[in-house]
């Protein structure tokens, strides 16, 4: 990732921004969802809220268009409004398959990204914005909506996702040379 274009801070905020994004949020999403039947997919607990269904695609199109198509110069075909509108009953595997393969390609614009990229002014969803703004918004957004999948995931599991089991007998990791053998 390091070139003449790329200082230290732009590289670690590209690095950290991959590992939050497709590193750490994405496996367990994934894990999450593929737990879900097709049913609790799109389950929805009223009218004025998503199913788990219309988020996997929401985040499909947001990646898609604030940082695949954006950083790539390809056109903005997304269509947000059908991502909520969408009622029928997509399988599971293939919501995941759909984003997983957003996500690879996301994976490649964030590992590819420069300094002069994120100084960049781009044109989204009627926003200019720079492309560091792109990127945190892609981020914090992916953020937002991964921790509501969780929460609905618990609710119709009625069980823990385990993600943190290291900090449950103290709030922190054990230090390796604390652990008893």
């Amino acid at each position: 990732m390091t070139n003449q274009t790329t200082s230290p801070v732009t590289e670690q905020f590209l690095k950290f921004s991959l590992h939050k994004l497709v590193e750490q949020y994405w496996p367990r999403l994934r894990s999450t969802v593929e737990s879900l039947s097709d049913e609790q997919l799109w389950w929805r607990p009223n009218e004025a809220s998503n199913s788990v269904g219309n988020l996997l695609l929401h985040l499909n199109g947001n990646i898609r268009q604030w940082l695949v198509a954006s950083f790539n110069r390809t056109p903005d075909v997304r269509d947000r409004p059908s991502e909520f509108a969408q009622g029928k009953h997509i399988s599971t595997s293939a919501l995941v398959d759909q984003l997983g393969r957003t996500m690879k390609e996301a994976a490649e614009v964030l590992a590819r990204l420069t300094e002069i990229d994120l100084l960049t002014c781009l044109q989204i969803q009627g926003y200019t914005v720079t492309g560091i703004e792109a990127v945190y918004t892609v981020v914090e957004h992916f953020g937002v909506h991964y921790g509501q999948v969780l929460y609905v995931a618990k609710m119709l599991r009625a069980e823990n996702l385990g993600f943190y089991r290291e900090l449950d007998r103290t709030g922190r990791p054990e230090s390796p040379s604390l652990r008893k053998s």
